[in-house]
């Protein structure tokens, strides 16, 4: 039966309670511990699939489908563990379920209340697979005293009681800001989340303090005193030079023994941190550097294409290279000439998005990529606008276009090569979608298998001609327009299992040309780099060697 660790966070946003709660579980993990993460959102939205880049950042896609908070990606990039539907839950699924119950009848017509009944339902999630693994770690969103957050705080409450003594401990995050004109730390913001936490029934076991600046003793003791947290249970969490050093730093700092002895687990076993230092080493010491330029919709918020980035970090440390990221919004390409803005790259990426703004400056930049010899990676929209630019350029379709942009404007000039995939089969069944359907969960989401081409380019990377990646997408390939398109240079060399869908397209006489439609960096893990990753950081440093 597992022992539960309730993240929590106090006095203001982003202080990195994903990534606090990600290291821990790879401590753990070193020490011979299995693990799941959990995150537990407060806002409405019944998932974040359908928030704005802007507003969230990315949409992390699990294999078994689920669209959940960026902060799942920390969690499988540091554990390993893959992340599935049941490891993330908001307010708007939780009160959506209570009310699909009530409908059906399933409370016998009593009062529906916050509590016992929203509690109840966050309780019955927390418990899922309590019995796979040796720690749970639930992250809680927000900050503590935010008015969304309280049924969620109330359940944890409800929960450690129900549980034996000792089973449950809580971690709770604080800002320690510094007044430069005194010179000091300050330990009353802390003091105060402390006691807006326990005034709802909840008292931190671990106090986890970031900080740009070590904390002094005197400091660590004045918390420890009037937070009633013992002194080595205070953890200073400073700011990292690489999200990859947080293994390492937050052990020195004594994290996972504190937990440890939360739980009177003694004696500890020690753990193996090698994988982490091998990690740490290829990062601060690189042995060259490439520059890619991320040609995006999203660029003015980096977490928008979080994985991304961190994709390219892993592929970097496999070439043991730095990997500096530009980030250029696709409408500064539409009407130029984008030579000016490319030329100095040693690699082009263009990810994912949804809608019709700065798609044309997507495609110039492919197109500039295959003309100029440039690698380059197309994710998702990234892929079919690469597929576009070839239909207009290579095959001589001038109006090749997207349904996804072209349809819904009723613009009939535009021939589609990219289609609205109304019906497709997911395991044993038959899935079917609409134009008009409701946005939130009705793409190709998750884990789809697809089949490579034997001696192809993207078969030797991977290393076979099976593989399995995640999805999440509405449009589609046509796959109609496979032979006038590959009579032109260009091969699907990925279909999926029944060839009604292209997934990979390739230009063979590229140095390094791939489009995906499925997105490869969700999969990737500073210690595991995805294999697409890894040789593109590859191509981009013999580019880097002739110009």
């Amino acid at each position: 039966m597992a022992r539960f660790i309730f993240i929590t966070g106090g006095v203001v946003s982003s202080l990195g309670k994903g990534l606090a709660s990600a290291a821990l579980g790879s401590l753990l993990q070193a020490r011979g511990f299995s693990v799941r993460l959990r995150k537990l959102d407060p806002y409405l939205n019944v998932d974040p699939g359908t928030m704005s880049p802007f507003e969230h950042g990315e949409v992390f896609v699990t294999d078994d489908g689920a669209e959940t908070d960026l902060d799942l990606g920390h969690y499988e990039r540091f554990t390993g563990v893959p992340a599935r539907k049941t490891d993330s839950i908001s307010s708007g699924r939780v009160y959506s379920n209570v009310l699909e119950r009530e409908r059906r009848g399933d409370y016998l017509g009593k009062t529906i209340q916050v509590i016992p009944h929203v509690t109840n339902e966050i309780k019955d999630f927390i418990r899922i697979g309590e019995d796979e693994v040796d720690f749970m770690l639930c992250e809680i969103g927000g900050t503590v005293g935010d008015i969304e957050g309280l049924p969620f705080f109330e359940a944890i409450r409800q929960f450690a009681q129900e549980k034996p003594q000792g089973d449950c401990i809580f971690v709770h995050l604080t800002l320690l800001p510094y007044i430069s004109a005194s010179g000091e730390l300050k330990t009353k913001p802390t003091q105060h989340s402390v006691k807006e936490l326990r005034s709802i029934g909840l008292a931190p076991d671990v106090l986890v303090c970031r900080s740009g600046r070590p904390i002094p003793e005197k400091e660590r003791e004045k918390l420890a005193l009037f937070c009633n947290v013992r002194p080595e249970r205070v953890i200073a969490a400073r700011d990292l030079d690489s999200i990859y050093d947080a293994p390492l730093v937050y052990h020195e700092e004594g994290l996972d023994q504190a937990v440890l002895d939360a739980f009177r687990i003694s004696p500890a076993p020690k753990p193996d941190l090698t994988k982490w230092k091998d990690v740490s080493d290829a990062v601060h010491s690189p042995d060259g550097e490439v520059r890619i330029a991320i040609v995006g919709k999203y660029t003015q918020l980096e977490d928008a294409y979080k994985s991304i980035n961190e994709a390219l970090t892993h592929g970097g440390i496999a070439n043991r290279v730095r990997v500096k990221v530009e980030w250029l919004d696709a409408e500064i390409f539409e009407g130029s000439d984008s030579s000016p803005h490319l030329e100095r790259f040693h690699g082009i990426i263009v990810p994912g998005g949804f809608g019709e703004r700065g798609t044309e400056g997507k495609i110039n930049a492919a197109r500039f990529a295959r003309e100029r010899q440039v690698p380059y990676l197309g994710i998702c929209l990234g892929m079919q606008m690469a597929v576009i630019e070839a239909a207009r350029n290579l095959v001589g379709i001038a109006n090749a276009g997207s349904q996804e942009f072209d349809h819904e404007a009723g613009d009939a000039r535009f021939e589609p090569v990219i289609f609205h995939m109304s019906e497709w089969v997911e395991g044993n069944r038959t899935v079917t979608r609409e134009v008009g359907d409701d946005k939130g969960g009705t793409m190709r989401l998750g884990a789809y298998d697809a089949v490579l081409t034997p001696g192809s380019r993207v078969s030797e990377i991977y290393g076979g001609t099976e593989i399995s990646e995640r999805h999440r997408h509405r449009y589609e390939v046509d796959i109609a327009y496979r032979e006038r398109l590959e009579g032109c240079g260009l091969s699907f060399s990925g279909l999926s299992p029944d060839g009604r869908l292209p997934e990979i397209m390739e230009l063979p006489d590229h140095p390094w040309y791939v489009g995906v439609q499925f997105h490869p960096e969700l999969k990737s893990k500073p210690f595991d780099p995805h294999p697409l990753f890894r040789s593109f950081v590859e191509a981009a440093l013999r580019h880097s060697r002739l110009v």
